[in-house]
């Protein structure tokens, strides 16, 4: 479904979980930035149930994505907008709320302006690793490119990208079941990327990177942090403490409800 910016709905925006668990700051510049942008706009922060589903548990996936639909209903959204690529395709699936990825959003609402062109005398060279859940959704696919451009950050396309990409490692929840195959893919999903330094749109992805070798930042650390030039290492793997995570979690649902009131 393409999107069409209609300012008499009200849109919605829930970063998901690894975003939250990962970096508060980008959470809430995100939230902020699409509530000046949208006249009509409400944030949620919760769980969409994607990991009750893919281990099997489709009773509890069920109540806990009414749950989250009763919530979204009862603020009357009438369109979603998500920065995780899981909750798009569960959302796609499960929910009657017409439902868009942050990635395809951003190009037809535009960057702050005065984030145009910040990174033009960058020298770094990045590589894309396209999150594998949504390999044949090339609007978001597209929409990463686009912004790096907009940044003006170079960057080359690894072979096995878009349709091609291949998992992180950290899908299908192979960490809790299986680590030692997760850290193999890892280490294999890094060896076949052209350049070591990556930008990522899955901050779960990004940790994988990480174990797996590479320096990866999220584009959202892109958008909203400081330029980032050639030698510059990427910010640490936050979600390998869960202490650190849930605390991130926190301050990012207080920074939401500081922004949509």
């Amino acid at each position: 479904m393409e999107f069409t910016l209609d300012q008499n709905k009200r849109y919605g925006f829930m970063p998901g979980c690894s975003l939250p668990s990962y970096s508060p700051t980008a959470v809430i510049k995100t939230t902020e930035y699409l509530n000046e942008t949208f006249d009509k706009f409400s944030a949620v922060q919760k769980c969409c149930g994607k990991p009750t589903k893919a281990v099997g548990q489709y009773d509890l996936f069920k109540e806990r994505f009414k749950g989250l639909q009763d919530d979204m209903d009862d603020v009357g959204i009438e369109n979603m907008i998500v920065a995780c690529q899981s909750c798009k395709l569960t959302f796609d699936a499960a929910s009657p709320t017409p439902t868009y990825s942050l990635w395809e959003i951003l190009p037809v609402i535009g960057l702050p302006e005065e984030l145009r062109g910040k990174a033009k005398d960058s020298e770094i060279l990045f590589t894309i690793h396209d999150s594998c859940s949504t390999r044949h959704l090339s609007k978001l696919q597209d929409g990463i490119r686009w912004i790096l451009d907009e940044l003006g950050y170079k960057y080359v396309e690894s072979k096995y990208s878009r349709e091609k990409t291949r998992c992180c490692g950290f899908g299908g929840m192979v960490v809790p079941a299986n680590p030692e195959v997760a850290a193999k893919v890892m280490k294999k999903r890094v060896e076949t990327l052209d350049v070591d330094n990556v930008v990522v749109y899955c901050a779960a992805c990004r940790s994988s990177l990480l174990k797996g070798g590479a320096q990866a930042w999220h584009i959202l650390d892109l958008i909203w942090g400081p330029v980032v030039n050639a030698g510059d290492l990427s910010p640490t793997d936050v979600l390998a403490s869960p202490v650190s995570s849930w605390m991130n979690r926190y301050k990012s649902k207080k920074g939401i409800m500081k922004v949509v009131k």
